[in-house]
């Protein structure tokens, strides 16, 4: 008996990270790749009944009109990302999962990203309601749920990074929201129409970005009353990363940080959209806000993203940490972390695809909180040091092994 097919649904579908985690995705099942950077190919993660590669299906949203052998092709060209017989040895593959992308949503997406969508996508989202575009989006992955035979589908949001939302958004009641969407009166942005769209469809939603996606209350009581799974918000691949497992080794040795300095340059779609300020200042915030809960006070911080387009996908984050030790001695710290960014991003959302689905096949709704180590801004968590979240991640791996 063939195992059932699960759907993934990326927003953002031909974008450099759902392009990565797509041509992953066919190596792995064509056994052309290795798993380094797969959290979930570590040994204690081979018990647990995790989806396998083979049964995976991908379609998506995206605002522009492209392919994904184009999009490949271009991150090849750019950045030497792929290799050329590997991409020869999928392309029909990925021309297959070309079929399954459809036109995304412009509304209220902010001047900076419609400037990057197709004429086609522009001039349907314009005269579209948020109700209208919401129930658009929702049909579109309940067909490809159908014409699939699809068992289920996981919606992964990896599109740019969109400006910040009005405060008040986040007053609304559940009540208010819907009366809300029924009089096209709120600036909702694309992230939370395409979350709306996946809780409508019963769909488990993923926030890989740092736009605001389910993380509003009343979005979040819409998914439980809807009894449907979703996580997020902001991955966790690089700079970050480091602060969370860095800023921890200061506090325990009661050292302090004075100031904290992270400069950062890349040259991919993301880094091209962060150049716009609106849109920097959500990655900003996201990025800068966990020191302060480490350490438990806040020293002078900087983070800096800069747009460098020579640098294609590759990203170069320069951090420079100033301390103070004992008999109030000046020091410092200093580290490079040089990485390819989609490379690092698409192994975890590939994880994040067979964690979520396994837990929704528990029975389990809500906030997946047990996947903070995978983001910047964990919703449902209060836990920012990386070695604590992974312990969460590892008792869920014993839950599951128990049950």
């Amino acid at each position: 008996m063939l195992a059932p097919k699960v759907g993934i649904w990326f927003v953002g579908a031909w974008g450099g990270v759902a392009t990565t985690a797509t041509v992953g995705l066919l190596a792995l099942q064509k056994g052309l790749s290795g798993t380094s950077g797969l959290v979930t190919e570590r040994p204690e993660f081979a018990n647990l009944k995790l989806i396998d590669w083979q049964q995976l299906v991908v379609g998506g949203h995206d605002i522009r009109e492209t392919t994904y052998w184009a999009s490949a092709q271009e991150l090849w060209e750019k950045s030497r990302v792929f290799s050329p017989p590997l991409l020869e040895a999928i392309k029909s593959d990925l021309a297959l999962f070309d079929q399954n992308v459809r036109q995304g949503s412009l509304k209220n997406a902010g001047k900076t990203i419609t400037s990057l969508a197709s004429q086609p996508t522009v001039e349907q989202s314009a005269p579209e309601t948020a109700i209208e575009a919401i129930q658009r989006l929702s049909a579109d992955m309940i067909e490809f749920k159908a014409r699939h035979q699809l068992q289920s589908v996981l919606v992964v949001n990896v599109a740019s990074t969109e400006p910040p939302i009005d405060a008040s958004l986040r007053d609304l009641s559940l009540g208010q929201l819907e009366a809300g969407l029924a009089k096209n009166s709120l600036a909702l942005p694309p992230s939370c129409l395409y979350a709306i769209a996946a809780i409508q469809a019963g769909f488990a939603h993923i926030n890989f970005t740092p736009s605001v996606g389910t993380d509003i209350p009343s979005i979040t009581e819409m998914a439980e009353r809807a009894r449907v799974l979703h996580t997020g918000r902001d991955g966790k691949t690089g700079e970050t990363l480091m602060k969370s497992v860095l800023a921890p080794m200061f506090a325990a040795r009661n050292l302090m940080v004075q100031s904290w300095v992270g400069h950062n340059i890349f040259g991919n779609m993301d880094g091209k959209v962060l150049d716009d300020p609106v849109n920097k200042s959500n990655k900003v915030r996201s990025k800068d806000h966990l020191l302060q809960e480490i350490l438990g006070y806040k020293p002078q911080t900087l983070v800096s993203i800069e747009y460098i387009e020579s640098m294609g996908d590759w990203k170069t984050a320069w951090d420079h940490i100033h301390f103070e030790g004992f008999l109030g001695t000046k020091m410092m710290l200093q580290f490079t972390w040089q990485g390819c960014d989609s490379l690092l991003a698409a192994p975890l959302v590939l994880d994040l695809v067979r964690l979520v689905e396994r837990e929704s096949r528990r029975g389990k709704f809500g906030l997946a909180t047990f996947l903070a180590s995978f983001f910047k801004s964990p919703m449902g968590s209060d836990q920012p040091e990386f070695a604590k979240q992974f312990w969460q991640l590892q008792q869920w791996v014993n839950d599951v092994r128990e049950g």
